[in-house]
């Protein structure tokens, strides 16, 4: 049994340990829209017109660490923009907060950066190429890669107010 193809991920829910301070990553950084806080502990963001995207909340971790490395849970949350300019634009946003990048990566059907949230969650932020060009092998499956992205590129489509 498969998911129906018109399934798709609708929003990622977060543990934090300060609110305000997810927040003004989620909002100020990456530019998502808080739609709803709800009481103290929790907000949600979205972007564009949906409800959410992304629940933020800090009813069993107000005030909490990180897990430590080698645990399970969450690897990443992904947000793909629609665009190499939008890519550059969230991109030029990172480097003026100071945030580091944990790498990058051409996937062959995407191009990505990584980095951290305020809480240590692994953030992707990425672009797809377009379907037709995505690599296959003869049979038709996908043949994702992970070859070096040219950052610097990406980060020279973006020359306005919020470039470093």
């Amino acid at each position: 049994m498969s998911a129906s193809a018109t399934a798709r991920v609708g929003h990622v829910h977060l543990r934090v340990s300060n609110l305000d301070r997810a927040i003004a990553f989620y909002e100020g950084i990456l530019g998502f829209r808080v739609t709803m806080r709800y009481g103290h502990g929790a907000a949600f963001l979205a972007a564009g017109d949906y409800h959410h995207h992304i629940g933020l909340n800090t009813w069993e971790s107000l005030g909490a660490t990180p897990p430590p490395a080698g645990h399970t849970g969450l690897y990443h949350s992904a947000f793909l923009y629609p665009d190499r300019a939008a890519l550059a634009k969230v991109l030029a946003r990172v480097d003026a907060a100071g945030i580091t990048l944990d790498g990058a990566a051409d996937h062959g059907v995407s191009e990505a950066v990584y980095l951290r949230d305020p809480d240590e969650n692994g953030v992707e932020l990425y672009v797809d190429k377009p379907m037709d060009a995505w690599p296959r092998d003869t049979d038709g499956n996908l043949q994702m890669v992970n070859d070096r992205l040219d950052v610097a590129a990406i980060r020279a489509l973006y020359d306005g107010p919020d470039a470093a």
